[in-house]
C-alpha cells in the first residue's frame, strides 16, 4: 500500500472543517506494535493524527454500528476493498443507510507486517462505491488467485472424522469466553447476543469445551452466507483459535451450494433472506 498519510489527512481535514462529516473514522499509531489502531477524529486540527500504511490493517466497518459512532451524525470512515464487502453486507441489510456515511476507499494489494494471509487470495482490491477513492488503480485479477483459499479447509477435510473431532478439540478446549471474536466482526451486531440470554439459556458461558462448541457452531451458522472472510475475529483471539477455518468452511458450501458470495454488491438476494416456490423440499421433514 502507498503511503496515503497526508492525502487522508488532508481530506479528513476538509470533510471535519467544511461541516460534511461530523466524525472521521481512520486510523493512528499504536505504541509499541506494528499495527495501527483505530482513530476517532472530531475536528479538522486532530485530522494530523491520521495514518495510512501497510500497518492498517482492522476492519473499522465494525465502528458502523455502535451508538456512540452512529449518534455521532454524519461519520467518514476509511475502507479497504475488502472491508467494503462489510459495508456492502451492512446495507443489505439495512443496518446502515448510505447517506449517513462518507466512504474514503483505498486501493491495496496487500496489509499488515508481514501482510495478512486473506491477503494473498483477495481478488477485491478497488474499493468500489466509495466517495473518494485513494491510491494508484491496480493490475484487475478478476477471480483468479494465486493461492487457494481453502487449502487448509481441504487439509482439514482430508482427516478422518476422530482426527477432525481431535483438531477442534483441542483449539476449542482453549477457549476462555471472551468474545473478542464476535466483538470484532462487524456484522455482529444484535443489541443483545443469544448466549448473553439466561431465560432460557440457549448455550452455556462457562469456558469448558461443551459450551465453547456450542458457541462456535451458533456463530459459525449465523454468519453463514454473511461473513466477508475479514479475518478480524481470528486476529482479535487471545488464543490463536484458528476461527477462519471454520468461516472458510461455511463459505465454501454457500459458494458450492447457492453461486454466492457474500458482500459483493450493495442490492442482492442472499441465500438465507430470501424464499420462493421454486425451492428444493431436500431436507424439510
Amino acid at each position: 500500500m502507498q503511503n496515503l498519510t497526508q492525502k487522508t489527512q488532508e481530506i479528513a481535514a476538509s470533510l471535519l472543517n467544511e461541516g460534511v462529516v461530523q466524525l472521521f473514522v481512520g486510523y493512528e499509531p499504536r505504541n509499541g506494535t506494528e499495527s495501527a489502531m483505530p482513530a476517532f477524529v472530531r475536528t479538522a486540527d486532530d485530522a494530523a493524527r491520521l495514518i495510512l500504511d501497510d500497518s492498517c490493517c482492522g476492519n473499522l466497518v465494525v465502528y458502523l454500528t455502535k451508538d456512540e459512532v452512529k449518534s455521532a451524525g454524519k461519520v467518514a470512515i476509511v475502507v479497504k476493498g475488502c472491508d467494503m464487502r462489510s459495508i456492502n453486507v451492512l446495507l443489505c441489510e439495512r443496518v446502515i443507510d448510505r447517506k449517513d456515511v462518507y466512504l474514503i476507499g483505498v486501493r491495496c494489494d496487500s496489509t499488515g507486517k508481514p501482510p495478512m494471509d486473506k491477503c494473498t487470495w483477495c481478488t477485491v482490491h478497488e474499493p468500489a462505491g466509495c466517495d473518494v477513492i485513494m491510491g494508484e488503480p491496480l493490475p484487475d485479477k478478476g477471480t483468479a488467485t494465486e493461492e487457494d483459499p481453502y487449502a487448509d479447509v481441504q487439509e482439514l477435510e482430508a482427516l478422518s472424522p476422530d482426527e477432525r473431532w481431535e483438531f477442534w478439540r483441542s483449539h476449542l478446549d482453549r477457549c476462555i469466553r471472551c468474545y473478542a471474536c464476535r466483538q470484532a466482526c462487524p456484522l455482529c451486531y444484535c443489541k443483545r447476543c443469544i448466549v448473553e440470554k439466561g431465560m432460557p439459556q440457549w448455550v452455556e458461558t462457562s469456558p469448558h469445551l461443551r459450551g465453547n462448541l456450542a458457541w462456535h457452531v451458533v456463530r459459525a451458522f449465523h454468519l453463514a452466507g454473511r461473513c466477508v472472510g475479514c479475518g478480524e475475529c481470528e486476529r482479535a483471539c487471545p488464543m490463536d483459535i484458528p476461527l477462519s477455518v471454520l468461516s472458510r468452511k461455511m463459505e465454501r458450501l454457500v459458494r458450492e451450494k447457492y453461486g454466492f458470495v457474500s458482500g459483493m454488491f450493495t442490492e442482492e438476494a442472499t441465500p438465507f433472506t430470501t424464499f420462493s416456490n421454486e425451492d428444493s423440499d431436500d431436507g424439510i421433514l
